[in-house]
């Protein structure tokens, strides 16, 4: 309710305080910042607030700041009809400032146990982080600037967090801030000299408080993001959640960390979480969208990702997550409406490119060759690795596989999740790409909890000779005999169960004895079948994709892709050649 725009970095500091000091009441659930900030300087009515947050008691409030001095207004409502619970003014010494948040905090939650219920309040729940009044002027501009999370306001921050750094050394909340900002500038540009910089921010942060809840999030940012080391990442998400269980941006860290080890069941399970605790924040509609594409559950992406664009519509990361599911759905119509909803969009030509080389046979019009993109490297700034797509889909595989492998050696944020993307899938049957695969996320380098859950499910104990004689014949003697390759729908899992062996001993023995992943084992069969029925005059009204279909493939990006693998040249090219012999 700040009147003064001036002041609004101030009165968001003063409001997160108070937000963070009420999360340390145990048993008190209380909204996150960004959903409590959707509602600033809006004149909503208190009953759709509570309602639209799930939450039975509203704060509201102001602060003005006038020279040394300081008012704060605070009034507690009861959501569900209005009513007002409480009310009172502060007018205090700006040298006063975590004193008074403290005593409002207290008051607060005091009053809500008086209307509500039983609660344990400690005695103190703000304690002050400097003695420096100016220094915590400049930590909360800077804080104001870098939560903007985009490049301007991320370069104000740092700076404003070197400032307050020179007026009090002693102050360990913008090391942090300062630490965080490089690794996230770092990691999603592959600029690994950052990384080494954020860290020297975080050690001296971290000397002066080792128990910051926001000391253990920049740590984990830097292990996750800055380095990909996914087991220093979730110890330290996790020690950031226990410290703060309210601060959502950790756990969904700790959600964006399994998305990307493929552990989508707990990643969606954190993320559902958080978003009961803070349900207006478009980054967890985001991340619930992210692990919801890499599932191939494109439809459901696009209604989180657009609930997410309700609340932030320039929210960038779900304009261009949205073109992709869009493309997945092979919806041109709806990409199209997209685009022109979404100006701000960073690379709708190429976003359009790329649907055309995806479905070339589809009649939308799209010059390739004035595309103008085609064949230039990738900005760091880039959101998404669309020129990697591009080059895919171009069939320039050894290009984006070298492209792909300079990603992942940077530690590029924008391909931390390459291992499950749809559109690298092209780059699957590549040996290059599953080296990849086994350096990145082999067991040793992922959380403990992970790993033994997989040797726990897997049972280590390998098949011996007749084991493997015997399996080998079962399942290619099940393949042939029930056509099961001709079911799109065929996987390792289920091949397994019809075998009823584990699933990662039938890969382990399709891999080590037959010298193929399952994907190309399946699709041998495929191609054999493919071959028979393009050869049958009585199919020379079907189209080659529709054969392809009929042979079990579920994608023309991968039937080509391994036809031209294993035959060397295109489904076409391959017919008229057989048709002249």
């Amino acid at each position: 309710m700040s009147a003064d725009p001036e002041n609004e970095y101030f009165s968001d500091g003063i409001t997160e305080e108070i937000i963070n000091a009420l999360t340390k009441v145990q048993g008190l659930k209380v909204t996150a910042r960004t959903s409590s900030f959707a509602f600033k300087n809006k004149n909503a009515d208190v009953r759709s607030i509570g309602q639209q947050l799930g939450v039975a008691t509203v704060l509201e409030g102001s602060v003005r700041k006038a020279g040394q001095k300081v008012r704060i207004t605070a009034q507690l409502i009861q959501a569900r009809n209005g009513f007002h619970l409480w009310a009172r003014n502060f007018d205090r010494e700006l040298k006063d400032i975590f004193a008074v948040q403290d005593e409002i905090s207290l008051l607060i939650a005091d009053q809500i146990r008086e209307n509500f219920g039983h609660l344990e309040i400690q005695d103190h729940l703000i304690a002050a982080p400097t003695q420096n009044i100016q220094a915590y002027n400049l930590y909360l501009k800077a804080r104001y600037n870098h939560l903007k999370w985009d490049s301007e306001g991320i370069s104000q921050g740092i700076r404003y967090y070197q400032e307050c750094i020179e007026l009090d050394p002693g102050f360990a909340l913008p090391y942090f801030g300062i630490g965080f900002s490089y690794a996230m500038r770092a990691s999603w540009g592959g600029n690994n000299s950052l990384v080494q910089t954020a860290e020297e921010y975080l050690q001296k942060g971290a000397r002066l408080d080792d128990q910051s809840y926001l000391g253990h999030f920049t740590r984990a940012t830097i292990s996750f993001w800055g380095k990909w080391d996914f087991k220093a990442g979730h110890r330290e998400y996790q020690q950031a959640m226990a410290l703060n269980p309210s601060f959502t941006e950790a756990e969904e860290g700790l959600a964006e960390l399994y998305t990307v080890i493929g552990a989508f069941e707990k990643a969606m399970h954190h993320t559902q979480n958080i978003l009961v605790l803070n349900p207006l924040s478009p980054n967890h509609y985001y991340t619930k969208g992210n692990i919801l594409f890499l599932s191939r559950q494109y439809e459901a992406a696009l209604e989180s990702l657009h609930a997410g664009l309700q609340v932030d519509p320039n929210f960038l990361f779900a304009i261009e997550m949205s073109q992709l599911c869009y493309i997945m759905l092979q919806d041109y119509a709806g990409l199209d409406a997209f685009l022109q909803a979404h100006p701000q969009a960073q690379r709708p030509h190429m976003c359009r490119a790329l649907y055309k080389l995806m479905y070339p046979d589809e009649a939308v019009d799209i010059d390739l060759k004035n595309a103008g993109v085609l064949d230039k490297a990738g900005s760091g700034t880039d959101l998404f690795p669309w020129h990697l797509y591009l080059q895919i889909y171009l069939g320039h595989h050894d290009l984006a596989l070298d492209m792909l492998e300079e990603a992942v050696r940077n530690q590029s944020g924008k391909l931390a999740s390459f291992r499950y993307s749809p559109l690298l899938e092209p780059l699957h049957t590549y040996d290059r790409f599953d080296a990849l695969v086994r350096e990145t996320f082999h067991p040793s380098r992922l959380p403990e909890e992970t790993t033994a859950a997989a040797a726990e499910a897997s049972g280590k104990k390998s098949l011996d000779e007749r084991e493997v004689e015997h399996y080998m014949n079962t399942t290619v003697e099940v393949l042939e005999q029930e056509k099961l390759y001709l079911d799109p729908a065929l996987s390792l899992k289920t091949l397994a169960e019809r075998l009823d062996l584990h699933p990662n001993k039938l890969s382990r023995l399709l891999n080590d004895h037959i010298g193929k992943n399952f994907n190309e084992f399946v699709n041998s069969y495929r191609l054999e079948t493919f071959k028979v029925l393009a050869l049958d005059p009585a199919n020379s009204h079907l189209t080659l994709l529709g054969l392809a279909y009929e042979s079990g493939f579920n994608s023309k990006t991968v039937f080509n892709a391994f036809f031209k693998k294993m035959e060397g040249k295109t489904p076409r090219a391959w017919l008229k050649a057989a048709q002249l012999r």
